[in-house]
């Protein structure tokens, strides 16, 4: 029996990147797969195409992740559609990088609203879901940055520890309940937003990591199907850093 059999996940901001390849990831493991993004344009159908592609139900939503009343309709819809809520992924996220003294309110706001209050809005959505279900798993996707801080990201780096302490948060509220929260801090991981790093740059980080090199998205799928099966069905509250050794 595959690990997510019958289950039902929804990953915010999933259309491309980590959050498809988590996506991707659940659903050959049999989950079926609601996912959102701001528009579910030819990239977002494609990704719904690969999704279904293994044989479950899978179906984006036009939503931004940081509208309450937006994020509150869709979970409702992938409710009724897809009869229930067993796995939450916070992966909508942003950068709006600048150091401190030449960061606006505006790039401060927005990274926090699209980061942090999003996972706000989709918890307190899906939670009632999950209590009558008597059971969940939430993971948040954090970054090693919200561990150990990084000069020029104060925005990103306090919206990514505000994840982790949401996940411990919500693992003490809720785990009574049977519902579980944890966050996945991704380290270097090679995508396209990576990509367009120079090389310089790119073999500096390389060097700061005890295994020479940049991790797959398919690393931190692989962490986030393990947090979602019942495999971790004892795993939670807590932060699992996926950055090859980078910050021991």
């Amino acid at each position: 029996m595959k690990l997510l059999e019958g289950k039902t996940a929804l990953i915010t901001g999933a259309a491309r990147g980590i959050g498809k390849a988590i996506a991707l990831k659940f659903a050959s493991e049999g989950a079926n797969v609601a996912f959102t993004d701001l528009v579910i344009d030819e990239n977002g159908k494609a990704t719904e195409a690969e999704i279904a592609a293994f044989g479950v139900k899978a179906k984006g939503y036009a939503s931004n992740a940081a509208d309450f009343a937006q994020s509150e309709q869709v979970v409702a819809q992938v409710k009724e559609e897809f009869g229930s809520i067993d796995i939450l992924v916070n992966n909508a996220g942003i950068t709006k990088d600048g150091l401190m003294l030449r960061m606006s309110e505006a790039q401060w706001d927005a990274v926090i609203a699209v980061n942090l209050k999003s996972a706000f809005n989709f918890i307190h959505a899906c939670v009632p879901v999950m209590m009558r279900q008597k059971g969940g798993s939430i993971i948040n996707m954090a970054s090693v940055v919200g561990v150990h801080g990084n000069a020029g990201q104060a925005n990103y780096a306090a919206s990514k520890a505000g994840l982790i302490a949401l996940a411990k948060s919500i693992a003490q509220e809720m785990g009574p309940k049977g519902i579980r929260a944890n966050a996945i801090a991704p380290g270097f991981i090679e995508t396209a937003m990576t990509a367009q790093l120079s090389d310089e740059v790119r073999e500096e980080w390389k060097k700061k990591i005890p295994l020479r090199r940049g991790g797959q998205v398919d690393d931190i799928a692989n962490v986030a199907t393990f947090l979602a099966s019942d495999m971790s069905s004892y795993v939670s509250g807590q932060v699992i850093q996926v950055d090859g050794g980078m910050n021991m």
